[in-house]
């Protein structure tokens, strides 16, 4: 869709192109979190640890498959939105599981033990870096995990907003809303 047909839209259209992409967004957000909290959790330490390898694998093709959704996207900006909203929740309740079933494993692990919100709020007081006030790691093990967890914050932070976001200036240069950029730029 080009500049003068966006233009050509009804408010209600583009609005319409607004909401359900929000709504899809929320609905995600929903949803995992509920998956999160209904999900019988119950493994073992080194099946914890593997199936967080295996999530944060499987969550690595969930961001490349995105970032190409997003490139050929109508609205690539949206799209990114959709994208970012399925990725980071995915990946804080991926370390929050892993943090509650090793807790429920071994609960000398943290400070005390942690039920599936003091997981929760524990990966997200590691996301923000708000740092550590209540609720700690206590042994090599949980410091090591929450370690690669502040790694992996980073990395989704820095290295998958910068391609989520290259991801819609491609969109919308094949779209035409961006002008190329200049040779020495590239």
């Amino acid at each position: 869709m080009t500049e003068e047909e966006r233009a050509g839209l009804s408010a209600r259209e583009r609005r319409r192109q607004l909401v359900g992409p929000l709504l899809r967004s929320g609905a995600s957000v929903v949803l995992l979190t509920a998956l999160f909290y209904l999900c019988p959790l119950n493994r073992g330490v080194g099946a914890t640890a593997a199936a967080l390898a295996l999530g944060l694998a499987l969550f690595g093709c969930l961001v490349a498959w995105q970032t190409v959704a997003i490139t050929r996207a109508e609205h690539p900006r949206l799209r990114a939105i959709e994208a970012l909203s399925t990725a980071v929740p995915l990946f804080l309740l991926m370390f929050s599981a892993a943090y509650f079933l090793i807790s429920m494993n071994r609960p000398e692990s943290f400070s005390e033990p942690l039920n599936r919100t003091d997981a929760l709020y524990f990966t997200v007081t590691v996301f923000a870096t708000v740092g550590f006030g209540d609720i700690t790691p206590t042994t090599g093990g949980t410091r090591v995990l929450t370690t690669v967890q502040m790694l992996a914050d980073l990395i989704l932070v820095g290295i998958i907003a910068k391609v989520l976001f290259s991801a819609v200036r491609i969109g919308l240069r094949r779209r035409g809303d961006v002008p190329e950029p200049p040779e020495d730029q590239l």
